[in-house]
């Protein structure tokens, strides 16, 4: 066996000694400034060795920089430059600390043993040629990957501990602080506390966090930095809309403290590359969540409707709220041909429902039209009102009292039933246990039964759950109020048109709209959120007529047979016919220029050989 100082031979000397520094983080460079030393002092090592100075080459590219975040270029670099055979050594305080796991290490380690690359670290010298110095790396490593799994195994436990008795500490969101004695409490800045109360109250009129950034234009918003020289600080900036939804989806202004929101989970990329992504868990998977921990901005009620408002204003994931056009019925429109929702659009001459998606796709059927939004809306609007008139209503409490007392009846048998399979369930684990454990045979069955019960009992209470599960209801003096108020709310010019809207969706599920290929009938279908559904048929309004005046038909016929496109322009340009609107076409186009008039309706007639400049 060799000893180190015989490891080195002249043909490593000859080659370059690297010097490779890792630190995973800028918070370990700027905070453990005695490791980041001894790692540049192993320079002085690798001359002491024997190495020229000008064969050293410290290579400190990877300082602050996360494998998990990004590739090591350095690291990258240092393997290429030991697969070429250009480094006699690598140093290193630990051969644990030259690559993030334990797979990585093991690959360089190979390439250092078929290139003659010395490992050399605060321990020895090792040549991987040298099976004794790969079994010593080999336990060195996984002693170190045991010693991670511990050590992280340790603190997550007692961060998990501190967090189920909400005395565990992290970063707090703009708008709260800590106080001397650790306590969570509202930031005493009061233009801080206004700007959080008006971001709430801005959600609450508006409903979009759009509508909250426009709100805010103009105006200042605070954030608090964390990490690096300044964190803690207060700092002030235009609000964005990813603050606004950080804000709103934070239960911290709830008063609930909260722990394991969220989840990192590592993937593997095309490339090659390990990337670690975080993702947002929902409320039932929270580690830790403690209500009332904290003074609140706003109530755990109103948290829970600001998350359901958001979820029902993600249109990527199918949701379409309601905008501020004046469709009424934009976002519940669906083709009674396809299917498919159809799209609203604004033309000067009035709003359409159209089925675009249909053409887009080539998959359109007779009964897929646009329809003009005017008397849709006028149907629905009459509808609505007169669904909601106080005898309506009077009349639908009345049958609502009815089901709730058949739903208060039905929910006590399966309170029932829930109860008997908790009897039986606990008279089974009885008797399984009394049966004598070397009887087999009796024991088998009843530990059959006991399983059966259970299952029972699972399947009732399931039922018993699902069935509590109710919407809140609003009180019958709400909604007699409500429809009192209701037509003159409707018809006030300060009402907005999304509140119309909002209104709608409130008791309207969607709308069905089938034309008839062959005529100017459209069916309208209105199906309610009580499951009611109700069909009305109307007649498709007629399209303005558009006549293009007789004395300019008749001097483009006249001269059509004889002259050109462009000769026609100009002979009626030169009669200055064009110019008085009584010789303008159906769709109020005159020529200019003389030029041709390509692909658009010149004075009636349809012509095919030239461009467009010639219409405007």
């Amino acid at each position: 066996m060799l000893s180190a100082a015989q490891k080195i031979e002249r043909s490593h000397r000859e080659r370059v000694a690297v010097i490779y520094l890792r630190q995973s983080t800028p918070r370990q460079v700027r905070e453990n400034v005695r490791s980041t030393e001894r790692q540049y002092g192993l320079a002085d090592e690798a001359a002491r060795l024997g190495w020229e100075p000008e064969r050293i080459l410290t290579v400190d590219g990877d300082l602050g920089v996360s494998g998990r975040d990004a590739p090591r270029e350095a690291y990258r670099q240092l393997v290429g430059r030991v697969c070429l055979g250009e480094v006699g050594a690598i140093f290193g305080l630990e051969v644990s600390r030259l690559a993030r796991s334990s797979a990585e290490t093991q690959r360089l380690l190979e390439y250092c043993g078929l290139t003659d690359t010395l490992v050399i670290d605060s321990d020895g010298i090792y040549d991987l040629r040298d099976f004794n110095d790969q079994l010593i790396l080999g336990v060195k490593g996984q002693l170190a990957q045991a010693e991670l799994h511990i050590m992280a195994g340790r603190l997550q436990g007692a961060k998990r501990h501190a967090a189920e008795r909400g005395e565990l500490r992290f970063a707090l969101p703009v708008g709260y602080v800590y106080d001397p004695d650790g306590q969570v409490i509202i930031d005493p800045d009061q233009e801080v506390q206004a700007a959080i109360g008006d971001l709430f109250g801005a959600f609450a009129q508006t409903g979009s966090a759009y509508g909250v950034v426009g709100v805010f234009a103009g105006r200042r918003f605070p954030k608090r930095a964390w990490g690096g020289p300044g964190a803690g600080e207060l700092r002030w900036g235009p609000l964005t809309h990813t603050r606004v939804i950080g804000v709103l989806r934070n239960p911290c202004y709830a008063g609930a403290y909260v722990s394991g929101r969220v989840r990192s989970r590592r993937a593997v990329r095309p490339d090659g590359m390990i990337t670690t992504k975080t993702v947002r868990l929902p409320r039932s998977e929270w580690a830790v969540l403690i209500e009332d921990h904290h003074p609140a901005y706003i109530s755990w009620d109103a948290f829970l409707a600001n998350e359901q408002r958001l979820a029902a204003n993600h249109t990527a994931g199918g949701q379409r709220p309601p905008r501020e056009g004046g469709a009424l019925c934009q976002g519940i429109v669906r083709c009674g041909g396809c299917g498919r929702p159809m799209s609203t659009r604004y033309r000067p001459t009035g709003a359409q429902y159209d089925c675009s998606g249909t053409r887009e796709d080539h998959v359109q059927t007779p009964s897929c039209r646009s329809v003009k939004v005017a008397g849709i809306d006028e149907l629905v609007a009459r509808r609505l009102l007169k669904a909601l008139a106080p005898e309506e209503i009077t009349l639908a409490l009345a049958a609502a009292d009815k089901h709730q007392d058949r739903r208060a009846r039905s929910h006590r048998a399966l309170e029932l039933r829930a109860e008997r399979a908790r009897y039986d369930a606990v008279r089974a684990e009885r008797a399984f246990h009394a049966c004598e454990p070397d009887n087999r045979l009796v024991a088998r069955s009843l530990e059959d039964r006991w399983e059966e019960k259970l299952r029972e009992l699972k399947d009732a209470e399931a039922e018993l759950a699902e069935h509590a599960t109710t919407a809140p209801e609003p009180s019958r003096e709400q909604l007699e109020a409500l429809a009192r108020d209701l037509p003159a709310l409707w018809a006030a010019h300060s009402t907005a048109q999304r509140d119309r809207k909002r209104l709608l969706r409130s008791v309207v599920t969607d709308i069905t709209l089938t034309s008839d290929p062959h005529g100017p009938a459209i069916r309208v279908g209105i199906r309610w959120r009580s499951g009611a559904a109700e069909q009305h048929t109307i007649t498709r309004p007629k399209n303005d007529a558009r006549h293009t005046p007789p004395e300019a038909l008749e001097l483009v016929n006249r001269l059509g047979p004889h002259h050109s496109n462009t000769e026609i322009a100009a002979e009626l340009n030169a009669a200055e016919v064009c110019l008085s609107q009584s010789h303008r076409s159906g769709s109020g186009l005159r020529l200019i220029g003389g030029a041709p008039a390509v692909g658009f309706e010149l004075l009636g007639l349809m012509v095919d050989d030239a461009g467009p400049a010639g219409v405007s």
